[in-house]
């Protein structure tokens, strides 16, 4: 299965760690989403932009792990889309980004400090 990932776990971020027996398939610019900033990571929402990502084949144990990770707060769903590469699991924010600072550039790595 694979998994698109475009923050704190792309490669040689904070959890990255997480995807050390991952495969990376391709880095590449996901059309159709937005990138908003929260405190301790991005929230990604279907929209006009796009979002820079990496995109891994992953074991279902390491799914396992990631829901684990994402869903503690319950702030964001993983969702099946289709990509370039195929259908992966991506984690969308589930709350509205209303009030929130968008990152223009949809990516993570090139955001500027608030």
């Amino acid at each position: 299965m694979k998994i698109i990932v475009y923050g704190s776990l792309r490669r040689n971020q904070g959890n990255s760690r997480w995807l050390t027996a991952a495969q990376l398939l391709a880095e590449c610019n996901l059309d159709g989403y937005e990138m908003y900033y929260l405190d301790h990571g991005p929230a990604v929402v279907a929209g006009k932009g796009q979002v820079r990502c990496e995109i891994y084949h992953i074991h279902s144990s390491t799914l396992i792990e990631l829901d684990e990770i994402k869903n503690r707060n319950k702030i964001y769903q993983r969702e099946l889309i289709q990509t370039p590469y195929g259908k992966a699991w991506i984690y969308l924010y589930r709350l509205s980004v209303t009030g929130l600072t968008r990152i223009d550039s949809g990516d993570w790595l090139k955001r500027h400090p608030i």
